[in-house]
């Protein structure tokens, strides 16, 4: 398969360009700086902007797929409004390519703790990134409701809540192994679960090879 991902260089998006690469495929990167991106076999860095649906679109044509691992920066203080405006264009920019399968790496805040409660409405959620989790939680209900991804036979995947830079356990060697779940946060006992960055890329390049969840949200963590 010939698959694009956006954030190629970044904290997800490097692991599932290594995870595609070692499998065989063809990976597009799209990236703001190309030269950032040891050429290698099977790798094309591709220059795109993320807030620009027209390189998105010029890039990723004649893909099978697009993996959008999309951050604007953790520290980046306009993080919410940057994500969704370049979600909105990443959206547009894929529909405009002619590619019909779209995963999308969003937060763990959209996850449910309890019937119609989300993490991202809990008093416990981190406050400095609350916004940002809130509009990636609008992202996932926008394609539910169908206001994104028109045509797009795309997928939305929510990390663990464990999950992240911060978490010890994102350089674990790959296993392979994951548990799957939908829109409920998943636990490790009575913590919340985590899961190396190479399984969830594993996880990711899974559900590109053989899609069990089409027009749905699904969530990962470890064994």
């Amino acid at each position: 398969m010939k698959i694009a991902v956006i954030g190629a260089t970044g904290f997800v998006g490097a692991s599932v360009v290594e995870e595609a690469l070692s499998r065989g495929h063809v990976v597009v990167a799209l990236v703001r700086d190309p030269a950032k991106l040891t050429p290698r076999p099977g790798l094309e860095a591709v220059k795109a902007d993320a807030y620009d649906a027209a390189s998105i679109a010029a890039a990723a044509k004649g893909v099978d797929a697009v993996v959008s691992a999309f951050n604007p920066g953790w520290a980046d203080p306009e993080i919410a409004p940057k994500f969704t405006v370049g979600a909105k264009a990443i959206d547009d920019g894929v529909i405009a390519s002619g590619v019909k399968r779209l995963l999308v790496v969003g937060g763990a805040g959209s996850l449910f703790v309890a019937p119609g409660v989300q993490l991202v409405d809990t008093p416990e959620f981190p406050e400095f990134i609350r916004a940002a989790a809130a509009a990636a939680r609008d992202l996932h209900t926008d394609y539910v409701a169908g206001r994104a991804g028109v045509g797009l036979d795309w997928t939305f995947l929510s990390p663990p809540v464990g999950f992240g830079p911060h978490d010890p356990n994102n350089a674990a060697a790959r296993t392979g192994a994951y548990r799957v779940g939908g829109d409920e946060v998943m636990f490790a006992g009575a913590a919340p679960a985590t899961i190396s960055r190479a399984d969830l890329a594993a996880a990711i390049v899974d559900e590109i090879e053989t899609p069990k969840h089409i027009r749905r949200r699904f969530t990962v963590a470890a064994v």
